[in-house]
């Protein structure tokens, strides 16, 4: 059975000497923020792997709204099969400060039943913020990372998904997001993490150099600082202050568990108390051996099936984990490994000493 990876643990056994971060890792400013953007369009110029347009009739319905803006009239009676194109949405992040002109990623994603859209031609896709407005226009050449291949027997093999993509540089910005930044009023250094340690050594960093009063904790995750009237001298002060460098406060106690993949990342501040675990696995095994009867001669009976079930239940691989008060990260994981266990198993065990309050940490499942 796997071992358990003492390495999936961050610092378990070595504590990292105290290294300081600068400001502009640890905050971000108020207000400036990047905008989702979202937008529907058609990916044309596919190998025939787009929509089954009797299954969504909805790419009929775009394409022939865009011939029309051509001046290009379909039939009413009319209903074209194309297999070349595909109806997708079409996504981005605007980000801070953007400006019309500029270009940005998006990301493509079929909402029909294509196949692929691997090697389509995005046509051209207003990309619309959440107040309605358009804030870009995205077109290009889609590169997808998948890959899928199919016979006419039916066989098929995929290698990750062909029905989504990105346009690198696909998208330019028409127009620019209004920002609060160079307003009158003290400015708001928003923690990436809330900690109350980290925002008073922030505070108290910034004052050391600019003097007593210049920065104010709000809370455990704000700090307010008291900048220059002047917008344009702001941006340079702004960028000095986040040249400053801080030690933040220590990480909470955590242990993060991934049920599904069996991931387990367990921070070096964790402790248990004293605590006794049992950890078995319990086998239920139930066999069917079905036999015939057959009736003697001149009996005028008739065959019967007779079932002949055996059920035996075993208990294999139990073992008793016993923790003294204090015990490590280091120690708990050399444990398991010692009889074969794997991270299932280490998932078992802290959801029940996270159960009998002695795991002292959060535990997170995701």
């Amino acid at each position: 059975m796997r071992k358990l990876i003492a390495g999936l643990a961050l610092a378990a056994t070595i504590v990292a000497p105290v290294q300081a971060d600068k400001i502009r890792d640890l905050t971000s400013v108020a207000g400036v923020r990047s905008n989702q953007l979202i937008g529907y369009g058609l990916v044309v110029g596919l190998d025939g792997s787009g929509d089954q347009t009797t299954q969504a009739p909805f790419t009929t319905q775009s394409l022939e709204n865009m011939l029309q803006q051509f001046g290009i009239s379909v039939p009413a009676n009319a209903r074209p099969q194309l297999k070349n194109a595909a109806a997708v949405m079409v996504t981005a992040d605007l980000p801070p400060f953007a400006k019309p002109g500029q270009v940005i990623d998006v990301t493509v994603a079929s909402i029909g039943n294509a196949k692929s859209i691997r090697g389509g031609q995005l046509l051209m896709t207003p990309m619309r913020g959440a107040d309605g407005n358009v804030y870009g226009m995205a077109q290009g050449s889609v590169v997808v990372g998948g890959a899928s291949a199919s016979g006419k027997s039916g066989s098929s093999v995929q290698i990750n998904i062909s029905s989504s993509g990105r346009i690198p540089n696909g998208a330019s910005v028409e127009r620019a997001v209004p920002s609060t930044f160079g307003q009158d009023g003290p400015m708001v250094l928003n923690l990436n993490t809330p900690d109350f340690t980290t925002a008073a050594r922030v505070a108290q960093a910034i004052n050391g150099t600019y003097g007593a009063g210049t920065a104010q904790p709000m809370d455990g995750g704000s700090i307010a600082v008291r900048g220059p009237a002047d917008a344009s001298q702001r941006v340079a002060w702004l960028g000095a202050i986040q040249g400053l460098e801080v030690t933040p406060g220590d990480a909470p106690a955590r242990v993060v568990v991934n049920s599904r993949t069996g991931t387990v990342v367990i921070g070096s501040d964790v402790r248990v108390s004293a605590a006794a675990v049992a950890h078995g696995s319990i086998q239920v095994t139930i066999s069917e051996n079905p036999q015939v009867s057959q009736p003697g001669p001149f009996s005028n009976g008739t065959t019967q099936v007779v079932q002949n079930s055996s059920v035996s239940i075993s208990e294999d691989g139990a073992h008793m984990f016993k923790f003294g008060p204090g015990v490590s990260l280091d120690q708990i994981v050399r444990a398991v490994n010692q009889v074969g266990a794997g991270p299932s198993d280490l998932i078992s065990i802290l959801q029940a000493l996270k159960q009998s309050g002695a795991l002292h940490a959060e535990l997170v499942v995701i």
